[in-house]
């Protein structure tokens, strides 16, 4: 299998094979004059396609014919590409399609503050209710983990975490509730990432696979949350901002 992969990766070989299909059984003079190259160089590619198993030659007479063997080529699709083809390739189907009618929102701050500090306000409870307008957020923080952001009974998101790398980056999977239109939308993704800058931490808050008609208030409140965070972090203050306005 490991030749099969070298000799197919050269894009010379690759075409000499499409030529012994196009026109099985070729000799080498017939071959070497659809490349550019010299009959020693179709030589050389010949031989790698032929202790690959890619090509076969025969006798005839005083010639020697190369004939493409399509057995290993067999061997790589059954192996590498049926079991998987159906799966991926509706994978990828849905994926390029909700790509190329996503869209994404990003949010960038600086807080005078620490990583780690910074990395406590966004996972801690309590502090995460001082800049989210009451709202907690419970979780174990561990990869693959569950996490809901909530106000009493109320569930405002959950979803999973899928990137806890304390103290640089969070990845969160989720649903919000704010409303029925905010649950139709389904899961998307927010992503937080903290950068060192100095006596600053650069905060990057990305919001994406979201649909290009998702409601705004799915995404309206982050300037008022990252600024109730920074209002927080950098004065101990609750920004007053009335939460309602998080929605509209």
């Amino acid at each position: 299998m490991d030749e099969v992969f070298r000799a197919l990766a050269d894009p010379t070989r690759r075409a000499l094979l499409d030529e012994l299909f196009r026109e099985d059984g070729q000799t080498l003079s017939a071959l070497e004059a659809r490349f550019d190259m010299t009959r020693f160089g179709v030589m050389k590619h010949l031989k790698v396609l032929e202790e690959a198993g890619l090509v076969v030659t025969r006798r005839d007479g005083r010639e020697k014919r190369h004939l493409l063997n399509p057995v290993p080529i067999r061997l790589v699709h059954d192996r590498w590409v049926s079991k998987y083809a159906e799966p991926w390739v509706a994978g990828l189907s849905d994926l390029k399609t909700r790509l190329e009618s996503s869209m994404e929102k990003i949010y960038e701050i600086y807080i005078r503050t620490t990583p780690e500090k910074l990395w406590d306000a966004i996972t801690d409870e309590d502090t995460r209710a001082k800049f989210q307008f009451g709202t907690t957020i419970a979780s174990d923080w561990t990869e693959g983990s569950r996490y809901r952001l909530g106000a009493g009974d109320f569930v405002l998101m959950e979803g999973t975490n899928v990137v806890v790398d304390p103290p640089r980056k969070l990845v969160q999977l989720g649903v919000a509730h704010f409303s029925e239109a905010a649950t139709a939308v389904g899961e998307t993704r927010v992503t937080w990432e903290i950068e060192q800058v100095e006596d600053s931490c650069l905060l990057t808050v990305t919001h994406d696979q979201l649909p290009a008609d998702a409601p705004g208030e799915l995404t309206g409140g982050w300037p008022m949350i990252l600024s109730g965070l920074k209002t927080w972090i950098e004065t101990g203050e609750v920004l007053t901002t009335p939460g309602s306005l998080m929605y509209t």
